[in-house]
């Protein structure tokens, strides 16, 4: 299906050709038509899956057609991340290059300059409005700006945003919009949390859900079990294994690891940054800009940070802490061979605390991830057998506490009891 078939307007139609899309992914396939005609859409689809522009699209055809007020704000995007408001902006200026549509992104992280030109350019206003909750609710809160025109709501990576502390953020957003605002709401997951906004956002919503994808068969997966003391050496090892250190992304779970690890590779001649929450938005943006043009070869970074980085010829991906959920692993480890020819490594160095998960992730992906010897001079690793049924001992060990649980009576265990009188 080509986006043709939507029957866009033809100057539409130029910017996403200007853009190099082509053929519809199958949630553009899904949501792009019921978004269209106006209903409430509810996508579970992970980061990658085309979910950007199957939310812009439509709103944006609509825009051109003149279904909403002139000199208005149409549209509110709503998203976790300042890199990620940013990278929209970016994909609403390229489609709408020929349909004049304009847009501004409001994201927090940078100086009262930055700070006044953002008021100043919501003064003048725009057609659409992408912004992180916590700036959105500032600008509201200090009446820099009123967002209860918008006639479009979209809350992109809501489970994301949710893991952030935004809940109340986002219902604030919402009770500041029309009851019949228009809602589509995306989540890489639905915990039941998710579903709980949803239910409170969202009107007969048209609910997609995309399958997970599993990673290409072009990227080459592997696995070290080793102690988390062995990790850092590991991965100095992995690093300087050829002549030119690869373009890589090293995963770990917390900015403070990120502090604690990039200068030790550095110490080591590597050209190595960090990307995380702590930086300033003129700090990420120039570690992103000496990462793509490669006098920075290797990239320290965490995952919602790093939901931000769309660079095409990445060439390793390492997880130096095991992801949180399996849906992670598979977007962690696209950011390797992006391209279609393109060939990548994703190495995972999984701890003896960490088998339990890795077993699920095997599981999940429905193939066992190859394990590689640590070096001699690291020493002893955790011992590891593959557990094809990984949910079994958690079952086997719940039920027996609660066996033993049922038998104690009064605190003492049962056949132990008292034979004094019952009083």
């Amino acid at each position: 299906m080509t986006f043709d078939d939507f029957h866009f307007e033809p100057e539409l139609l130029d910017g996403i050709d200007s853009m190099n899309y082509t053929d519809a992914t199958p949630i553009q396939q899904q949501a792009i038509p019921p978004l269209l005609l106006g209903k409430d859409v509810l996508g579970i689809a992970q980061t990658g899956t085309g979910k950007t522009a199957a939310y812009l699209l439509p709103i944006m055809n609509r825009i051109f057609l003149g279904e909403f007020p002139n000199n208005k704000l149409k549209a509110v995007v709503v998203v976790p991340t300042r890199e990620l408001a940013l990278q929209i902006d970016q994909q609403i200026q390229g489609f709408g290059y020929y349909v004049g549509i304009s847009s501004i992104a409001i994201h927090g992280g940078t100086d009262g300059f930055v700070w006044e030109q953002q008021v100043r350019s919501l003064q003048r206003g725009a057609d659409i409005i992408v912004a992180t909750p916590g700036r959105l609710i500032d600008l509201l809160n200090n009446k820099e700006t009123t967002i209860g025109e918008a006639r479009y709501l979209v809350i992109d990576e809501a489970d994301r945003m949710l893991d952030m502390g935004f809940y109340d953020d986002i219902v604030t957003i919402r009770k500041q919009l029309a009851e019949d605002c228009q809602v589509a709401l995306f989540s890489a997951t639905m915990p039941k949390k998710i579903a709980q906004l949803a239910n409170k956002m969202l009107r007969k919503p048209v609910r997609i859900e995309i399958a997970i994808s599993k990673p290409p068969e072009t990227i080459q997966q592997v696995a070290y079990v080793c102690y988390e003391a062995q990790k850092l050496s590991l991965i100095i090892d992995l690093l300087g294994r050829t002549d030119e250190v690869k373009r890589t992304v090293i995963f770990v779970s917390s900015k403070k690891k990120a502090t604690e690890i990039t200068p030790k590779i550095r110490s080591k001649g590597i050209v190595v940054e960090q990307m995380h929450a702590m930086l300033e938005q003129k700090q990420r943006e120039q570690v992103i800009r000496d990462f793509k043009s490669g006098y920075v070869k290797v990239l320290v970074a965490t995952d919602i940070v790093a939901r931000g980085i769309d660079i095409i010829d990445i060439e390793e991906v390492i997880n130096y802490d095991m992801p949180r959920d399996n849906e992670d692993y598979v977007h962690r480890i696209g950011r390797t061979a992006r391209g279609t020819e393109t060939l990548g490594s994703a190495i995972t160095l999984v701890t003896d605390k960490d088998l339990r998960a890795f077993d699920n992730l095997q599981h999940f992906l429905g193939q066992k991830i190859p394990l590689m010897p640590l070096p001699v001079a690291l020493g002893s690793t955790p011992e590891y057998i593959y557990n094809s049924h990984p949910h079994q001992k958690r079952i086997n060990k719940k039920r027996t506490k609660k066996r033993y649980q049922t038998a104690r009576i009064g605190g003492k265990k049962k056949g132990n009891r008292s034979k004094g009188p019952i009083s």
